[in-house]
């Protein structure tokens, strides 16, 4: 199931790295059986590499925004 980016807002940044270190292990388990011909999913791996882009577009935007009221 994918991960929805409303849900990823309302996550701390820590809580935010937490899951890309798990999505991370997730994509390195993926390409692992992949090269071992044992992938029964092939469609897992696209959604999990989306979900790692969902996740660090969502920290870049929690970084600006503390970047910006740590300037104002």
């Amino acid at each position: 199931m994918p991960l929805l980016a409303s849900e990823l807002r309302d996550m701390t940044p820590d809580q935010l790295r937490d899951r890309l270190v798990e999505l991370k292990k997730e994509a390195f388990n993926l390409r692992f059986q992949q090269a071992s011909s044992q992938l029964e999913a092939p469609h897992r791996m696209r959604g999990v590499r989306r979900d790692v882009a969902r996740v660090r577009t969502i920290l870049n935007e929690k970084a600006a925004e503390a970047a910006k009221s740590a300037e104002a």
